[in-house]
C-alpha cells in the first residue's frame, strides 16, 4: 500500500554506486537461489496478481512453496486468504515475518516483457485489470527465499518462525482479518514481528528503517451527498449534490490549512467522485472517495471529525433538510506504524554489520503512506516491531531520470517497476539476517 511513500536519506542521496562488497556467507546460496527458482517465482507473480481478498492462486502457491521448506507446517485460509507457515527449531523465541500479497486494481503500461494482462472481479463486484503495482510480488518471492535460508541455517538459531502471507493490505483489512481469526491464539505468539517494503524512492542495495514512525495512519472515509434530484434546466426545483459536493472538497483542505497545526503532517485526499448519469439531469446523490492521513491519533481525529462537521454545514448552507444531511462513514483504517526503537537500533546495527558499509542508510518519512502491518504489532499485544524498507530501483534508471530521461514512477501507478533481482537478493539477505539475529543461540 505504498500509497506508501518511503523515504530517502539527504545523506546517502540517489546514489547510483553499489554498497561496499560485503555479504552474509549465505549471499552466495540465496543467489543461487535466484538463478535457480526465485527468479522464476517472481516472474510468476508479478505476470498473475490478484487482488484483495481474492488471492486464491497466490495463496495456493505461496502455500505449496512454503510446504517443500523442510519442517514447515503451513495452514491456509486464515483470515480468508491468508497463509500461515510454522517453522520450529528448537526452544527459543518465535519471531513473525509478513509478507503481503495482493495486487491493485491498475492496469500495468510498465512495457516490461512480463507486464500482467490479468483481470479479476474484486470484492465490490467490479472488474477491473490488475497489476502488482506496490512490489508484493517482491514480498512473497523473499519470503520464500528466507524460509528456504533459515531451513538450511538451523545450526545458527533456535526458536520458530512464523511466516505470514496477508491478503489485502491494500484495503487495510488483511491484518486485522487473519488477528480476528485467531492468529495469535491458534500459532505460536511472536516476540518480535519484521517485515519489509521494496521501495521505489529507494536504490538497488539500499535499506533504511526509522527507529520511530515508519508510516503513517491512512483512514478511507466515504461520504455520501444527498441531494434532490431534478431537471438540468430547473435546477432552482431541486438540490444539486454536485454542486454541493464540489464545495465539500474545496472546504476540506481549510481543515488542513487553518484548523490543524501547521507542524502536524496531515494530509486529506479525495480521490475519486461519483455522480449524475446523464448531461440535464440533476442527480440526487453525490459520492466521494477520500483518504485521510496523520501521525498521531490526536491529528487523526480532528481530521475525521473535521469532515463530518464541514460536510455537514456545507449541505446545511445549500439548504440540505437536516434528515438529507451527507452520510460520513470510514470504511477502511490502519493506525500509525511505528517502529520499536530498541528493536530498530539492534536490527539496524546487526544489518550494517552483516550486510556491508553503505547498504543501511538513514531513514526519513517523505511522505504519508500507510501500512497495516501496525495490526501485528498493536500496543495491546506488547510485540516489538521492525519495518524497514529495501531499494527497489535501478540506480542507473535513476540517474537516467536526472538527466531528463523517464522519471523513475511511485508506487500505484500503472508505469511503476522493480528490478527484481537486487531487490528480491537483498530483501532475502536482510530479512534471514534479522531473523538469525533475533533466534541466535
Amino acid at each position: 500500500m505504498l500509497r506508501k511513500g518511503i523515504l530517502l536519506s539527504a545523506a546517502a542521496g540517489l546514489m547510483a554506486t553499489a554498497p561496499a562488497a560485503a555479504a552474509p556467507d549465505y549471499a552466495g546460496a540465496i543467489n543461487a537461489d535466484y538463478d535457480k527458482s526465485l527468479g522464476a517465482l517472481w516472474d510468476h507473480f508479478h505476470r498473475n496478481p490478484e487482488l484483495s481478498f481474492r488471492e486464491f492462486n497466490t495463496a495456493a502457491r505461496m502455500a505449496k512453496e512454503l510446504r517443500a521448506v523442510p519442517g514447515m507446517v503451513v495452514t491456509e485460509k486464515v483470515g480468508q486468504t491468508g497463509v500461515v507457515g510454522v517453522l520450529k527449531n528448537g526452544d527459543g523465541p518465535v519471531v513473525l515475518v509478513r509478507a503481503d500479497m495482493d495486487g491493485l486494481p491498475v492496469e500495468e503500461k510498465s512495457g516490461l516483457a512480463n507486464a500482467s494482462k490479468a483481470r479479476q472481479v474484486g470484492i465490490d463486484g467490479v472488474e477491473n485489470p490488475v497489476m502488482h503495482a506496490c512490489g508484493h510480488d517482491v514480498h512473497i518471492t523473499s519470503m520464500v527465499g528466507t524460509a528456504r535460508q533459515l531451513a538450511a541455517m538451523k545450526d545458527r538459531w533456535k526458536g520458530t518462525v512464523l511466516f505470514i502471507v496477508q491478503p489485502a493490505e491494500e484495503r487495510v483489512g488483511g491484518a486485522a482479518a487473519m488477528l480476528k481469526d485467531g492468529l495469535y491464539t491458534r500459532f505460536p505468539k511472536p516476540n518480535y514481528a519484521v517485515a519489509f517494503h521494496v521501495a521505489a524512492e529507494l536504490p538497488t542495495g539500499r535499506i533504511a528503517a526509522a527507529e520511530g514512525i515508519q508510516y503513517s495512519s491512512a483512514d478511507s472515509v466515504d461520504i455520501k451527498v444527498n441531494g434532490i434530484g431534478t431537471h438540468g434546466a430547473a435546477p432552482h426545483l431541486g438540490k444539486d449534490p454536485i454542486y454541493i459536493a464540489s464545495q465539500i472538497v474545496v472546504a476540506l483542505q481549510g481543515i488542513i490549512s487553518r484548523e490543524k497545526g501547521p507542524l502536524e503532517p496531515g494530509v486529506i485526499t479525495v480521490g475519486a467522485f461519483h455522480s449524475g448519469t446523464k448531461h440535464n439531469i440533476i442527480s440526487d446523490q453525490a459520492n466521494l472517495q477520500v483518504t485521510v492521513r496523520a501521525n498521531s491519533r490526536e491529528t487523526r481525529d480532528l481530521l475525521i471529525d473535521s469532515i463530518k462537521r464541514v460536510a455537514a454545514n456545507v449541505a446545511r448552507t445549500n439548504g440540505v433538510p437536516e434528515d438529507k444531511l451527507p452520510e460520513v462513514t470510514v470504511s477502511e483504517s490502519t493506525p500509525v506504524t511505528i517502529n520499536d526503537a530498541a528493536l530498530a537500533r539492534r536490527l539496524n546495527s546487526a544489518l550494517a554489520k552483516e550486510l556491508g558499509d553503505g547498504v543501511v542508510v538513514p531513514f526519513r518519512q517523505t511522505n504519508m503512506g500507510a501500512e497495516d502491518f501496525s495490526y501485528f504489532v498493536d500496543p495491546s499485544y506488547n510485540i516489538p516491531g521492525y519495518y524497514f524498507a529495501v531499494g527497489g530501483t535501478n540506480p542507473a534508471w535513476i540517474d537516467a531520470a536526472k538527466k531528463g530521461g523517464p522519471a523513475v514512477s511511485g508506487h500505484h501507478s500503472g508505469l511503476f517497476k522493480i528490478d527484481p533481482e537486487p531487490s528480491v537478493r537483498l530483501g532475502t539477505e536482510a530479512m534471514t539476517a534479522a531473523v538469525i539475529e533475533l533466534l541466535k543461540p
